[in-house]
């Protein structure tokens, strides 16, 4: 069992014991005090004969749980563990099972207290037992923002990484080294990707700016072109719907003039003469599931009609820019975007109306008697000529560039310094970026390296700039570029400054050293407790600690799968068509970024009366606000005081949504996830001879149903007992976060049955809804969330899981973080700061 559960703190205790007991905590305390003289194995061999070893001996071993061999002192590391699933199961009244004979509360402290003593008793032999980070490799998302850092410029729009192997992740973590595996194939991809960022930023000719202006033939494809033709004669690019749909009619326009791209990658000016046309329709706005009051969006992505369909979405199409459409006629609209050699831009609608097809069938069906000639179905002429259909309009593009770069490109200052590539200097350049690229200084073999792979390339007649290119790529491809290997010798328990510099800035920015952690580092400073601390603090104000906030809640929340099992176009069509996964992870985001820089209570993840929401999710979640927001206000912070439907992460639409399967919920699975990212332990599999879910449930009408008869079977009720109660509380929630009271109908019919979000945890505390259910977990299980918390800190930040014996060091920062008042800062600040961190 994983150990996470553990919950050692005496203070916790003394809560637990005026909470329950009945109105006698002196007289029990004076009792309990009488008894430590007591004989400690015989305490804990009469409470285990007595309550647990009929369903934990030998023979039976329940759950995979054997108590029968039992005993103290503690000795090894399974013995610790065995300690701990007693403590918690007995702490919250898990064990024994309500049904069965219960200890009294003496009973129950006194087996409490001398367990804990055992454990505090054994902490000196477990000294030097924590596991050790294995050399791992960057991640894929570490990779692209270390590339991003190194030369100075985005490098999304080269889709560096598209082609590698999906990460694997180990509990959602996707910097667990023993997760990040390397295979032939990821090598190749990396000599690939490196040669081809080399090459594009820096081997690019020299070019002289270049104009286009398009003026007509604005060729749209598929059912678009006859319309076009017969209506505009190509003379107009039209865009019909965002991009977010299944349709694809009119959610890219791109130039059919240029589908070359642009010669070099570089910065291109380009303006765009458009209108916002028929934002005032008569037609009904819930035929295009569009907000008629915001004026409509544009914006440029770019394209590459090599890589697939220029009408189609494709891997690599980040936002470049964006601006508000004019209604009241064409105006130029001017931007400057990056774009590769071979990328043309595109149009998007990010606001438009969704299922363009669908829309164009409804109008021309429901406002047919308005037009001369009505046609039926999916044709557009009639629309266009005659018809009020909302759409932006383009009547001519101009492009030009490459934008030439004051001082240089970013790429040449990032990578060679100031003065751009010097010949006569070479050889120190590379060795400064090589050093910036390792995260230490170079050891002679590094120089040597170098300094054979840029001579070699000069005698096969390399121009020295060539020949520092490729160098530059063999820089890319090394080990110690590609590892977070460590220069630490293996004698030494605690981490050297460089690594300590590299660990430091992967768990922050996701990125190498800056230039001040870099020269700490160098300086020996950085292994003293105050800088580390100071420069902690630091990374944490830098906007750059986004990198942090965004890895960790994806790994922590997994929010990286929403998206991954959406729900049916036809069923949650707002889903797509306001974007709200995008809004969803935001609205998360900006409430632990909140928390971070306000040093805010780690309670408020589990409840709060406040979050951060766009016009998008207030209308989600049926908040006020939903009435005055507008789309150019972006999130805003909102009181939930008056609001106890939504607050902290479990009452967020994107965790509701991450925790479902798209098409239903379940009380099962959310339980599990609460389980698992909330409370901080792994459920075990159910053993083979379980039935399914469906199994014997005749007569049964709902989930809750269903889960009873499933509970009969006592091999599920084992595990149901502790996983359903966190589900249930959540089932007010449907599959993307919207509050409801009662199911949907089966396929349409009968009966809607209501929602029972009641619950009763195996400890016994009953919960009516799913604020009570939040207050109880802070009441009862705040201590055991916040070691959860803490522990996945340390794992995603150190690259490896915790094991038992980190767990006293786990419990050391949960005292330091609840001695300064339990704020999120103070947290993430004492975990990076830890032995655990500092350590190999």
């Amino acid at each position: 069992m994983h150990s996470s559960l553990s919950i050692r703190s005496i203070a916790f205790l003394a809560t637990w014991v005026v909470l329950s007991l009945l109105n006698t905590p002196v007289a029990f305390a004076a009792e309990t005090e009488a008894e430590t003289d007591a004989d400690n194995p015989a305490i804990v061999a009469n409470f285990l004969g007595k309550y647990c070893l009929e369903c934990h001996d030998k023979a039976s071993a329940e759950g995979e749980r054997e108590f029968e061999s039992f005993s103290l002192p503690i000795s090894s590391e399974q013995q610790l563990i065995t300690t701990d699933e007693i403590i918690d199961q007995v702490t919250l009244r898990l064990m024994p099972p309500e049904e069965s004979d219960q200890p009294t509360d003496e009973e129950r402290l006194d087996l409490l207290e001398v367990l804990r003593d055992g454990i505090t008793d054994a902490r000196d032999q477990f000294k030097g037992h924590a596991g050790r980070t294995v050399m791992r490799r960057l991640s894929n998302r570490e990779y692209e923002v270390t590339l991003a850092a190194l030369f100075g410029r985005r490098v999304d729009t080269l889709g560096l990484t598209a082609d590698f192997p999906k990460e694997n992740t180990s509990h959602h973590l996707d910097t667990i080294g023993e997760s990040l595996v390397t295979s032939g194939f990821l090598l190749d991809q990396y000599f690939q990707a490196a040669s081809r960022l080399v090459e594009t930023r820096l081997g690019k000719p020299t070019m002289e700016p270049k104009s286009w202006h398009f003026t007509d033939n604005f060729q749209q494809y598929e059912e678009l072109t006859g319309a076009h033709r017969a209506v505009f004669k190509f003379q107009y690019l039209c865009l019909y719907e965002q991009p977010n749909t299944d349709t694809r009619q009119g959610g890219y326009g791109h130039i059919e003039d240029f589908l070359e791209g642009v010669p070099v990658s570089g910065f291109y000016d380009i303006e765009v003469n458009a209108q916002a046309m028929h934002r005032d329709t008569h037609y009904d706005p819930k035929i295009y599931r569009i907000d008629l009051s915001e004026p409509f969006q544009i914006a440029v992505v770019p394209g590459d009609a090599t890589k697939g369909h220029i009408h189609y979405p494709q891997a690599i199409e980040p936002i470049l820019a964006s601006a508000v459409v004019p209604d009241e006629q064409p105006e130029w609209l001017p931007f400057r975007v990056w774009l590769e050699a071979g990328q043309t831009p595109r149009f998007i609608f990010p606001n438009g109306p969704y299922e363009s097809r669908a829309s164009v069938i409804e109008t021309n069906r429901r406002y047919k008697d308005e037009f001369k000639n009505p046609k039926e179905g999916v044709s557009r002429t009639t629309l266009l000529r005659e018809g009020k259909l909302p759409h932006i309009r383009i009547g001519e593009i101009k492009v030009r560039g490459p934008v030439e770069e004051l001082h240089g490109s970013e790429e040449e200052r990032a990578v060679f310094g100031s003065e751009g590539f010097q010949e006569d200097h070479a050889l120190e350049q590379l060795f400064a970026f090589g050093q910036r690229a390792y995260r230490r200084t170079l050891e002679q073999a590094d120089r040597d390296r170098i300094v054979a792979i840029y001579e070699k390339r000069l005698s096969e007649n390399a121009t020295p700039r060539q020949a520092a290119l490729d160098t530059l790529k063999m820089i890319l491809c090394s080990p110690s570029f590609l590892y977070l290997s460590e220069i630490t010798p293996e004698e030494e328990p605690l981490l050297r400054p460089f690594d300590l510099a590299s660990r430091l800035s992967y768990a922050m920015w996701a990125a190498p050293p800056d230039e001040e952690l870099f020269e700490e580092a160098q300086s020996g400073r950085l292994t003293e407790p105050a800088v580390l601390k100071k420069q902690v603090q630091r990374m944490l104000r830098s906007e750059r600690s986004n990198e942090f906030v965004n890895g960790f809640l994806d790994s922590w929340l997994n929010l990286r799968d929403i998206g991954n099992l959406p729900p049916p176009r036809k069923s949650v069509p707002d889903y797509y068509a306001e974007n709200l996964p995008e809004s969803m992870k935001q609205e998360t985001r900006l409430f632990f970024r909140n928390l971070l820089d306000e040093n805010g209570p780690v309670t408020d993840l589990l409840d709060a009366d406040y979050s951060f929401v766009d016009k998008k999710l207030a209308k989600l979640y049926g908040l006020p606000e939903k009435e005055t927001l507008r789309l150019a206000d972006g999130f805003q912070r909102v009181s939930l005081a008056e609001n106890r439907q939504r607050g902290g992460v479990l009452g967020m639409a994107g965790v509701l949504t991450v925790s479902a399967n798209g098409v239903d919920t379940s009380p099962v699975t959310r339980g599990v996830w609460v389980l698992e990212n909330i409370l901080g332990t792994v459920p075990p599999p159910p053993p083979d001879e379980v039935p399914a879910i469906d199994a014997n449930t005749s007569g049964a009408t709902t989930i809750r149903d269903r889960l009873e008869k499933h509970r009969e079977d006592k091999a599920c009720a084992v595990c149901h007992r502790n996983i359903d109660p966190l589900g249930y509380a959540l089932e007010t929630f449907d599959p993307i976060g919207r509050w409801r009271s009662k199911y949907p109908k089966a396929k349409g019919k009968g009966i809607a049955a209501k929602v029972d979000a009641t619950g009763k945890f195996p400890s016994g505390e009953e919960f009516t809804n799913f604020s009570d259910f939040k207050q109880k977990l802070l009441e009862s299980r705040q201590d055991q969330f916040t070691r959860s918390l803490i522990e996945k800190l340390l794992a995603y930040s150190t690259g490896r899981h915790m094991e038992r014996a980190d767990q006293y060091e786990i419990d050391d920062i949960w005292e330091r973080v609840q001695a300064d008042g339990g704020g999120l800062q103070t947290m993430v600040t004492e975990v990076l700061t830890s032995d655990l961190f500092r350590s190999r």
